[in-house]
């Protein structure tokens, strides 16, 4: 009888996935937590801007009935979103274009 995950665990499987630093590899523990801290950051801000763009479609479909400021909501949920689809796939892009380039 085989089992299929006799060997290894959960880091393997983690590890397996997670982008290395690819061009980013020398770097020292403190500027790869810089660089984590500033992509958090702007991904909360990205985060942030997509709310607020719902809650200002919301406000201006309803209560205030402005087409305008509906339209103006739904543009910054899409920025906000993209934003943090485009943030959160940085390292993964890096890696690809350094391993392509390499």
């Amino acid at each position: 009888m085989f089992l299929a995950a006799e060997k290894g665990d959960i880091t393997t499987i983690i590890g397996g996935i997670a982008p290395d630093w690819g061009p980013f590899g020398s770097l020292g523990n403190e500027a790869r937590v810089m660089i984590e801290v500033v992509m958090a950051i702007a991904i909360l801000l990205c985060l942030g801007i997509a709310i607020w763009g719902a809650a200002k479609q919301r406000i201006g479909a309803t209560a205030l009935r402005d087409t305008f400021s509906a339209e103006q909501g739904k543009g910054l949920i899409v920025a906000g979103l993209t934003g943090v689809f485009i943030i959160g796939s940085l390292g993964t892009v890096f890696t690809i274009v350094y391993g392509m380039a390499v």
